[in-house]
């Protein structure tokens, strides 16, 4: 066995059992080197104490061998980057079709629906909570 393939071996038996490396332990890290950087160039002692204490956050998460918790943390923020990436696609599209539809929230819901331009004053349905109203199109 050659000198490499032991310190692999090594780091692997360190690691079993543990979490280990997930997106957002990545995050942590590139959020962490951000304010690194802006720490530096803006010469504040307080965002480089924050980007210490995330790294920390990222080791300690990575050798955790509570994988439960870690697991559900990073099902959590897999949600929240979901949820946000959906919503800036969902502005996107009503960006580029703002022209041929005007977009408006439900007024009991807050689901967002659309009507085509130049479509009159027009009785909606929402189709999330079936309440109905009048919209101008």
């Amino acid at each position: 066995m050659t000198f490499w393939e032991k310190i692999k071996q090594s780091l692997r038996n360190l690691m079993a059992g543990r979490h280990g490396v997930d997106q957002l332990s990545l995050v942590l890290v590139w959020v962490g080197l951000g304010l690194y950087v802006l720490a530096a160039l803006l010469n504040l002692g307080i965002l480089s104490l924050i980007s210490m204490a995330l790294y920390a956050v990222t080791i300690f998460r990575m050798f955790s061998r509570n994988l439960e918790k870690r697991t559900a943390e990073n099902r959590r923020y897999l949600a929240y980057q979901n949820k946000v990436q959906t919503n800036v696609r969902q502005a996107r599209t009503r960006f580029k079709n703002r022209k041929q539809y005007r977009y408006f929230r439900c007024p009991n819901c807050k689901a967002w629906l659309r009507l085509p331009r130049g479509a009159g004053v027009v009785t909606v349905t929402c189709g999330r909570c079936k309440n109905s109203f009048t919209q101008k199109g």
